[in-house]
């Protein structure tokens, strides 16, 4: 059963597939649902895929596959709403790889990063998990976190993802960062430099910008990488 706006938010997806052939943004969804912000777009999104109406396809920017419709919602057919894919052997779901072209690294999970108020900081391993080394390139080394809290939803990053960094002090402007705050809290942000401060952006409007002294705050790392559990 779903609620109204969950399906008027499903019928405008397929309808705007169907015209356009390309996917609305979130933007779009907002307006067209008359909703304040994209965070309420994410929470309807997120309930139609836990229902099993969509299914969201990892490491693709606006991509959801339709996988079935309610009932009176006549003339659907699956479809990606999304670009191009790679080919891949018949048999396999779609997004995956075959098991020759899918060397994996196991990497540790040094813990949760807080992606909303900041935890205190990492250090012990929790457990490990296979990242696919396409992922990681070379040189560097990375380690997993587990995310928790929802102030980076906007950037794609739900609570519960294992997010994989590459392990260093540095980071450019508009860099997603592993940010150490005064040595104790570690956090998931935005990084922006500007002058003498730091400011750590969240992606959900329902956050603030946090600015510190460059003193205040250190890099221990850069997002590369999302792995999502369904």
């Amino acid at each position: 059963m779903l609620t109204r706006k969950q399906r008027d938010l499903l019928e405008f997806i397929h309808k705007r597939m169907q015209k356009d052939g390309v996917p609305p943004s979130f933007d779009e969804m907002k307006e067209a649902l008359d909703l304040r912000s994209k965070s309420g777009i994410h929470r309807l999104i997120t309930a139609l895929e836990e229902r099993g109406f969509i299914r969201r396809l990892a490491h693709r920017a606006r991509a959801i596959e339709i996988v079935k419709m309610p009932e009176g919602m006549e003339g659907f057919e699956p479809r990606v709403i999304d670009g191009d894919a790679p080919d891949r052997p018949s048999g396999l779901p779609a997004g995956a790889l075959p098991v020759s072209a899918a060397a994996a690294t196991e990497l540790p999970v040094m813990g949760k990063i807080a992606a909303g108020v900041p935890i205190e900081a990492i250090s012990q391993v929790a457990a490990h998990v296979a990242v696919p080394q396409q992922m990681l390139g070379t040189g560097r080394n990375h380690y997993a976190l587990e995310v928790k809290g929802d102030s980076m939803i906007d950037a794609g990053i739900n609570d519960g993802d294992i997010v994989v960094i590459e392990e260093g002090d540095s980071a450019d402007n508009g860099d997603i960062v592993v940010a150490l705050v005064e040595g104790q809290e570690a956090t998931l942000k935005r990084y922006r430099r500007k002058g003498g401060m730091i400011a750590l952006e969240a992606a959900n409007p329902a956050y603030e910008t946090r600015v510190f002294r460059e003193d205040q705050v250190g890099v221990q790392g850069k997002l590369v990488g999302l792995i999502r559990t369904y």
